[in-house]
Formats: C-alpha cells, structure tokens, sequence
C-alpha cells in the first residue's frame, strides 16, 4: 500500500522488517526485490533475488526475474538469453510460462526470428504487466515496424485496434487500456487521437493515484509522441518519467524497438545516459 502510494522509505523500512520476521518468505523477498528495482536500486534488486533463489532455487519466474536485473540495470541480454535457452532445452512444458521474457530478449536483440517464435509460445497472452497489456496483434504490428513491412504493420495495428476499443469499453476510466490504443493510433497515422489518448490516461491514473503504475502512463505517453514525430514532447515527456520510480529503465530505453523514433535525438540519448550505471 505505501508503495502504491509513493511513500517509497516506509515501503522500504516495512518489506525490510518483514524480510527479517520471515527470511524464508520467497514472496516478501521478491516484493522487496520489485520495490528496489522500482527505484532503479539494482544491486539491492540482485540481493533480495538472489536470496529468494536460495530459498527456492528452481523456481522459474524468480529466475528470470534475476535475469532481468542484468537487462534493465546494464542492457545485457546475455544472462536472460542463456536462461531462455537452457528452459527450452530443458523444459519444453515452461516454455509458454517464460515467452513473455523470451519475446522481450529478441526484441532487445533484434532477432525477428526468435521474436516470432516467442510471439508463438505466448499464444493469446499479452506483453507487458499487470495494468499495460499488449496483444499478440500489437506485438505482431511491431515486429512489422522493425523490418519496415509497412502493409502488415497496418493490417496488425487495424486489429489491434479493434481488439483494444473492446478492452476499452469494459474499463472506460481505466488510464493503461487507453495508452495502448494511444500507441496503436499512433502507428495508425491518427495523430490527434493518439496524443488526446494518452494525455488522457495521465489524467485517469495520475502518479498521484497510483505511484507504481502513473509513471508508466507518463512514459507511454512520451513513446506516443515519439511515435507521431514530436520528438520535443517525447522527450519532455521522458525527461518527466525518468525522475520518477518505475518510469523506465536503462536497458529498455537503450535496446527495445519502441524507441527507435527518438534513437540519435540528442535529448534522448542525454536521457539515456543519464540512467545508465554509474561506474565505481
């Protein structure tokens, strides 16, 4: 709850006291791992993961999880690649259970191919959290984007977009629905509605709202603008996200494809650096 409410130290003091009552809780270890690499404090994150893998040292998410630790603090893939490779091997069974890290791995590397066969593994579920949920359809319209087949980009972001204003209707006020179909008309062309779209989601679960999933909104409004050409916006909007907990991370900016608008900007390579890890 202190979390949620940005009261980010008390949420700290009190995942630490329940660390210390319960050290074998793998499920308080990695809340308290979330809330560090929320606040970008990664070798804190490394710790408490680390910790949870002794307890539990096969469970499958925890591994991944540990993995992309390495990704978002330093953009490497390496150590999720390898993971995603010895569970296939392995596993074929866990497959699906990990797709959606798989898919995110090859879209950091660029590998079309391995991201299609993630995109098959992960069936119907969608990319991304809790609240930011993005369809096989979107994710197919991306893939499209990156080997710039512009008519099938158009056909997949189309049915995305029907599939998203259905999403839409169940939950009206509900700010993150509403950024993805921002994003979806913004590969679309329709500019206007895109930028109404997400400045919209900002307004319906401000960081004030929700600590955890406001920034988000924010952030996605700035690959909105991105998307759309107003490279000044993005960036104002980034710059914003940046300063906040959970409002992006470095190896997400630095390697996924959503970003490729704003690559060789020099306000958002600024931005970029200025999350990239500090040398000792």
């Amino acid at each position: 709850m202190e979390r949620r409410q940005g009261r980010w130290e008390e949420s700290i003091r009190d995942l630490e006291r329940a660390v210390k009552l319960d050290p074998r809780n793998t499920y308080t270890l990695q809340q308290m791992a979330a809330t560090y690499g929320d606040l970008r404090r990664h070798a804190e994150e490394e710790a408490m993961l680390d910790r949870a893998l002794g307890v539990e040292p096969s469970d499958v998410q925890t591994k991944v999880a540990r993995a992309f630790v390495e990704l978002d603090g330093k953009a490497d893939t390496r150590p999720l690649h390898q993971l995603i490779g010895e569970i296939r091997a392995k596993d074929r069974g866990a497959v699906q259970s990990v797709a959606d890290g798989w898919l995110v791995c090859a879209l950091a590397e660029r590998d079309t191919a391995a991201a299609a066969n993630a995109l098959a593994a992960l069936g119907e579920n969608s990319l991304g959290n809790a609240a930011v949920k993005f369809s096989p359809r979107f994710v197919e319209g991306l893939i499209a984007r990156m080997t710039k087949e512009d008519s099938k980009a158009r056909s997949a972001f189309t049915a995305a977009r029907t599939e998203q204003e259905e999403v839409i209707q169940t939950k009206p006020d509900y700010g993150p629905p509403l950024c993805v179909l921002g994003l979806i008309d913004a590969a679309l062309g329709r500019k206007e509605e895109a930028l109404r779209e997400g400045r919209r989601a900002i307004e319906l679960l401000p960081v004030e709202k929700d600590a955890i999933n406001g920034p988000l909104m924010i952030e996605y409004f700035a690959m909105i603008a991105a998307w759309v050409g107003d490279n000044n916006l993005a960036c104002e909007q980034l710059a914003r996200a940046a300063r906040l907990p959970n409002g992006g991370s470095y190896g997400e900016l630095k390697l996924l494809p959503f970003w490729d608008p704003l690559r060789g900007d020099p306000c958002f390579e600024k931005i970029v650096a200025s999350l990239a890890p500090k040398s000792n």
